[in-house]
């Protein structure tokens, strides 16, 4: 392009030599804007420190509260994959899946369900070890998505269950002795060091069973004097049952170096989102959803540019048309219910695609 003179506006005119068709080059500060909306998001600086009026601010940035950031393919096989959920306002849940250092999926559900699970780990091809905290429907998910993979309960929160019940200060000496015994997993590092943890436990479970089977009747039926510590051997037998306590030293044996056997870096992502939720408190339950979003997706391993994500990302108005476009099938003229599919297809929001081809 060659300089073509300026138009009765003063607007610099451009020329193409080849064609001769002339135009003007338009400034967009879509890109601009979107970069100092997400240094304010991902940053502890309040809007007073962007050099700008909050107004101003807020009518340049309003327009990216109406994207939807998407989670890109992920298409790298990892050995190891964390997975947690993060919930707002106990309305709505965010599970992200982080592996390698990075984001590498999450999505948006109304609870931790099976089917919640299965909806992100379908994007995420399927590692060797899944890290959980034992949230309900993993397990299953796991199993119908994930066939191959083992699961690896988290130590760290397998201990706590058993505090909730004994208490930080126990009185009772076997609620004493079985605290010990939790806060031991934490040791357990190789397969001598569990196997010894495991003998440890049995021996407690032996040396203390006919003092929990004590009981006594009210109103006609059996209570167990002890219910508390009962419940958390149920809930330790269970994990070795199960055998998803160890799993970390069976893949060491396997395949060699060092696995996690606990879920601390998911736990770190989402102590990282609340700490952005706190510092931007007060808003709305869309926007705190759509917050979570964008820090996910600013790291995974290669965010786009603000130009680019602009093109590719959907907006509100793209679900709007989703909704209607679900919604124009779903009326009966004979007064019948609606049918079974009928409904919008939340994974849209969770796939890369290009709505704006």
């Amino acid at each position: 392009m060659k300089g073509n003179g300026r138009t009765k506006a003063g607007t610099r005119r451009w020329r193409c030599p080849k064609c001769g068709a002339s135009s003007v080059r338009k400034h967009d500060s879509g890109a601009k804007q979107l970069a100092a909306f997400l240094k304010w998001l991902l940053s502890k600086d309040a809007i007073a420190d962007l050099k700008t009026s909050r107004a101003t601010f807020w009518r340049k940035t309003a327009w990216v509260w109406r994207i939807w950031p998407i989670a890109p393919a992920a298409g790298e096989l990892h050995d190891v994959v964390f997975l947690d959920g993060i919930w707002l306002r106990r309305k709505a849940v965010v599970l992200v899946a982080v592996a390698g250092g990075h984001v590498v999926g999450w999505h948006l559900a109304q609870s931790e369900c099976g089917s919640a699970w299965a909806a992100l780990m379908l994007r995420i091809p399927a590692p060797k070890m899944a890290v959980s905290d034992g949230s309900p429907g993993f397990a299953a998910a796991v199993k119908a998505v994930w066939p191959n993979t083992r699961i690896q309960r988290c130590t760290f929160h397998a201990a706590n269950q058993v505090k909730r019940c004994t208490t930080l200060k126990p009185r009772l000496e076997a609620g004493i002795e079985l605290l010990g015994i939790a806060n031991e997993l934490k040791d357990a590092k190789d397969a001598g060091s569990a196997a010894a943890w495991l003998l440890e436990y049995n021996e407690w479970c032996t040396r203390w069973a006919a003092f929990l089977k004590e009981y006594t009747i009210k109103d006609g039926r059996k209570v167990y004097a002890h219910e508390r510590l009962r419940k958390a051997r149920r809930g330790l037998n269970r994990l070795v049952r199960e055998g998803t306590l160890f799993t970390f030293v069976e893949m060491q044996q396997e395949y060699g170096g060092e696995r996690p056997s606990t879920n601390n870096a998911v736990e770190s992502v989402n102590s990282r989102l609340r700490e952005m939720l706190r510092l931007h408190r007060g808003l709305p339950l869309l926007h705190r959803i759509k917050a979570v979003f964008w820090w996910c997706y600013m790291h995974t391993e290669n965010p786009l540019p603000a130009a680019e994500i602009i093109r590719v990302m959907p907006t509100d108005d793209d679900v709007d048309g989703l909704f209607a476009a679900a919604s124009s099938n779903r009326g009966q003229d004979d007064g019948a219910p609606e049918e079974y599919g009928a409904g919008i297809v939340w994974s849209e929001f969770h796939m890369p695609t290009n709505y704006r081809q």
